[in-house]
């Protein structure tokens, strides 16, 4: 498949070095209610962008504006050099998006479904290059009602591509799959990635945007609260790096008292400040002849960062109070 880098029409063009998408002070209001407030962003050509955040967070009113499902209520946006305001044609013509609840027709093949809907647009890409692109090949004959969870999934990125954009939005790709079908479609995800299309991709899945993300933004009440690639946001909002010593109980406790530890179902947590504090913690177990399962360093993850900022966890992938 041939991927253009370049735009002749219209005022939109970048190059690989390029912002793909430009924010600057991004307001949605509805009456009194702030959905986004004053939201900034630069998305860089070919880098995987994910947003995360809880219900009601704004990343849904935020990336349909983008998507010019939704009109601003202030603020500056460029997207592939096109203005949103004035040039949401030419965008609609150059993005890809698989919606949340992407459906297509039951008795209509997976090849016969990405077909239909490349047949909409002048400019498409070859369908058998596409069915191969998300490795469909063994389903492309295969009615879209018999397809599992995660094949449907497939054909909903393949028909976000059937206009070979060079961004694509997918919003919630993974939501409801068993883990297998999760990872198989992260490795489609991840050959686009490598063909140079840049992508936002809204998830609840943790691991999803840890895995995938060239850089992340977690968002609630409307604004950014952290902004970077995983290892940074987690580096700045994790919290340090913690000691866990495995059935250590009480008497754990006792040895490592100076070290502000923290007893949980019998074992013991010690935040770590530098390799010295791990050192001196054996030390001290081995000292006092502390019985012990294991001791486990522990690196903060980011749904811990999540936890911490927006006070929300996750489990099954759905967000909860």
């Amino acid at each position: 498949m041939i991927i253009s880098m370049s735009m002749a029409e219209g005022s939109g063009s970048f190059t690989m070095s390029e912002r793909v998408i430009s924010v600057r002070g991004l307001v949605k209001r509805y009456g009194d209610l702030v959905a986004v407030d004053g939201v900034d962003l630069d998305v860089m050509q070919g880098e995987v962008f994910s947003i995360l955040g809880p219900n009601g967070a704004g990343k849904t009113t935020m990336v349909e504006i983008l998507e010019c499902i939704r009109k601003a209520t202030e603020g500056e946006v460029s997207i592939l050099g096109y203005d949103l305001r004035a040039e949401s044609k030419q965008i609609r013509r150059e993005i890809g998006v698989l919606p949340q609840e992407f459906n297509a027709f039951e008795l209509l093949t997976a090849r016969e479904n990405i077909a239909f809907f490349a047949g909409m647009f002048d400019r498409r890409a070859d369908v058998d290059e596409l069915i191969s692109l998300v490795d469909l090949e063994h389903k492309r004959d295969t009615y879209f009602k018999n397809l599992s969870g995660g094949l449907k999934q497939r054909v909903g990125i393949a028909t976000a591509m059937v206009n070979e954009p060079k961004l694509v939005f997918l919003d919630e790709p993974t939501t409801g799959l068993d883990p297998k079908a999760r990872r198989e479609v992260w490795d489609v995800i991840k050959g686009l990635r490598a063909e140079g299309r840049t992508i936002i991709l809204t998830t609840h899945y943790m691991e999803e945007a840890e895995v995938l993300s060239d850089r992340l933004a977690i968002m609630n009440g409307g604004k950014f609260i952290a902004l970077g690639t995983p290892n940074e946001v987690i580096e700045e909002h994790g919290g340090g790096r913690t000691c866990v010593i495995r059935g250590g109980g009480e008497n754990a406790m006792g040895s490592l008292k100076d070290m502000s530890p923290r007893l949980n179902d019998g074992d013991v947590a010690v935040p770590i400040a530098d390799k010295g504090d791990l050192v001196r913690i054996v030390s001290a177990l081995e000292r006092d002849s502390v019985p012990y399962e294991e001791v486990i360093l522990k690196r903060p993850s980011l749904e811990d960062v999540f936890l911490k900022l927006t006070g929300r966890s996750m489990e099954g992938g759905e967000i909860v109070d």
